[in-house]
């Protein structure tokens, strides 16, 4: 008889530490959704690009490789007053006419209560492009390139000695940038430019 109990007692305990493990997992789920559901990440921090200068943009003779010079100035503000933000990954990824021009990464820094910081990151390079690209002449000839920056992150949310799991927010700005050729210089011309957050709680 006791041959027969020594698997059924390992099952039972198996059976129990694989409860208490789903109860922890459980319990951490519903207070990361609490925290979620009262502090709201959506509507704690924002981001705008204040500044860009686009003082290099153009094809080559053969139309085939695009040179490219864009520096940005973006301001990522945090109103609340108890919560901190640890930005623990800033890559900074920009765009013309679907085509990727580069990647700028931002050092981790944490930013306090009510405070704005300032990051800037910079895209120099050339990018194959095969053929003409669809808009450009168009927009040369106007003097405003049509550019996306998407901010790829990674994010902690600091309460007094708390800190929550990383967030993964994804940050889109569409932003019509001056050529600096046109109107005496592109930062002088920019409008400040609200970006888009789709926060993943996951």
């Amino acid at each position: 008889m006791a041959g027969k109990q020594g698997p059924d007692c390992c099952c039972g305990l198996l059976k129990l530490l694989f409860e208490i493990i789903l109860a922890v997992l459980i319990s951490i789920g519903i207070a990361a959704l609490v925290f979620w559901l009262i502090f709201r990440p959506v509507n704690l921090v924002k981001f705008h690009v204040t500044e860009a200068e686009l003082t290099r943009f153009n094809l080559t003779t053969n139309k085939s490789v695009l040179n490219y010079n864009l520096k940005l100035n973006l301001t990522i503000r945090n109103p609340n007053k108890k919560i901190g933000v640890y930005y623990d990954r800033l890559e900074a990824r920009a765009f013309y006419d679907d085509q990727r021009l580069g990647v700028a990464d931002v050092a981790p820094f944490y930013q306090g209560h009510k405070n704005t910081s300032v990051v800037s990151p910079a895209f120099a390079g050339q990018k194959v492009v095969g053929s003409e690209l669809s808009s450009f002449n168009k927009e040369k000839a106007a003097g405003v390139f049509d550019i996306k920056v998407k901010l790829y992150l990674r994010v902690r949310f600091k309460l007094g000695s708390l800190k929550t799991f990383r967030f993964k927010p994804k940050v889109k700005c569409d932003l019509n940038v001056p050529s600096s050729s046109k109107n005496g210089g592109s930062s002088a011309n920019f409008q400040t430019t609200k970006c888009d957050i789709d926060w993943n709680i996951f």
